[in-house]
């Protein structure tokens, strides 16, 4: 809520929980100081915790007339008061700004309508200042509608709403008559004596108008709304032109009117909004943009952090690696020599365990070769290959194949010491008394750690 006055600014903020209205904070600054951007600015929390800007227009040149209009839904109510807008309005009605609020009337048949007028030009220099301070209003209204609203009417009453503003007073005077209003006229006047005087004037003038029209048949009650340094002032003279007591009233004062104007918009009672169409379309714009343009700066921040934690981690493994890189290099020397001598081992170990090997398959072969069998040659290459050539009677072909399997299942040390032994091949020549016989076995050698 922002109320404008004399040099000063005045901020309210209020919330709503339980259907009440509360107020959360407030402020008054001048006029060259800045709002407060977390009272009146508008963030992406605004989407699911709605949040209503209303300014206070001034109400120096504003204009309020009264209308009767048949009763009627009230989505028709508002086309009905475009139809009197050419009748009431003091201006054109395209160089106007209108809104409307209804008032409770006695009339069965008629409901009664406020109107409020104002030059367009005025509303849009109004916003153009607020747009300045960064206050992008959802809602224009008129702070002394409010006055009104508040005010118990009974029958027949005036009530006179009188608010000085700095060199000049502003004055609502407010007409029922049986239960009805009938009359409402926002003055602007000289401060003091002079305003007194001057309001006398103009309710002459309203009182005859009342008596042509036929709405005023009876004396009404009056009512002072005022301060009390105005109230002293213009009580004596309205007490005399009405030839009757006046009843004096404390103005609400502007905290009490923020919190009226509050609950009436948080449980939608008011209908009144001076804030032109195409400028709500293009807050909501500006909103839903800003909104973007916070998202894709967020985005854009996000990603440079990413991007700066990825290069301060790649530094970070970087300088691991040139650790490991180094002691490496310390390393390598020692590491090369242990591979050159775990070689020389392995080879010396191969040697070892070839020359038993070879050992092994001798002694193996002899203990296995039968009598009749001749051994002429035993040789052992490659490191696991066992050549074995011999000479044998021509009828003792039998005893070569015997040889032959009894070496195929010879273990040592409980394994087999040959994993393969091919069959014999015997060379037999016709009418000859001895055959040549050689055959290949692949020595199962052990594995060297």
């Amino acid at each position: 809520m922002l109320q404008v006055g004399n040099g000063s600014r005045q901020v309210w903020q209020f919330a709503t929980g339980n259907g009440e209205v509360s107020l959360n904070a407030q402020a008054r600054l001048p006029l060259a100081n800045p709002l407060p951007a977390r009272l009146v600015t508008k963030d992406w929390r605004a989407l699911w915790r709605k949040k209503l800007n209303i300014a206070w227009l001034p109400a120096e040149q504003v204009f309020l007339r009264v209308a009767h209009l048949p009763n009627c839904e009230p989505a028709e109510l508002q086309s009905m008061v475009e139809l009197q807008l050419e009748k009431i309005s003091p201006l054109p009605v395209n160089q106007i700004v209108w809104s409307f609020q209804t008032v409770p009337g006695s009339a069965a048949d008629l409901q009664t309508v406020v109107v409020i007028i104002v030059e367009r030009s005025l509303v849009e220099d109004f916003l153009g200042k607020l747009e300045g301070d960064g206050y992008l209003a959802d809602r224009i209204e008129l702070e002394l509608l409010h006055q009104l609203l508040a005010a118990p009417v009974a029958a027949d009453d005036v009530w006179i709403f009188v608010s000085p503003v700095e060199s000049r007073t502003v004055c609502l005077v407010a007409w029922w008559c049986a239960g009805t209003l009938k009359n409402l006229s926002l003055l602007n006047l000289p401060a003091g004596e002079a305003g007194a005087a001057a309001l006398n004037d103009q309710l002459t003038k309203i009182a005859w108008a009342g008596e042509l029209e036929g709405w005023l048949t009876s004396a009404p009650c009056w009512h002072l709304a005022a301060d009390d340094a105005t109230a002293a002032v213009w009580e004596p003279a309205l007490s005399q032109w009405a030839s009757r007591s006046v009843e004096s009233h404390p103005l609400l004062s502007a905290q009490e009117l923020a919190g009226l104007s509050a609950r009436r918009a948080a449980r939608s009672e008011t209908q009144v909004n001076l804030l032109p169409s195409e400028f709500a379309t293009r807050y909501q714009q500006q909103f839903v943009d800003r909104l973007w343009m916070r998202g894709l700066a967020g985005l854009t921040l996000v990603y440079l952090a990413g991007v700066v934690v990825y290069f301060a981690a790649l530094e970070v493994l970087k300088y691991q690696k040139g650790k490991v890189e180094k002691q490496v290099a310390a390393l390598a020397g020692a590491y090369t020599n242990a591979l050159q001598l775990k070689a020389r081992v392995n080879v010396l170990q191969q040697q070892v365990g070839l020359r038993y090997a070879a050992l092994d398959c001798w002694k193996i072969t002899s203990e296995k070769l039968p009598a009749e069998l001749t051994l002429t040659s035993f040789t052992f290459a490659r490191g696991n290959k066992l050549t074995l050539r011999g000479n044998a009677p021509a009828d003792q072909r039998d005893k070569i194949i015997e040889y032959n399997s009894e070496l195929s299942k010879a273990t040592q040390n409980g394994a087999l010491l040959f994993s393969r032994v091919e069959p014999p091949q015997i060379d037999a020549r016709p009418g000859a008394t001895t055959a040549g016989w050689y055959f290949d076995c692949t020595v199962q050698l052990a594995e060297i750690e």
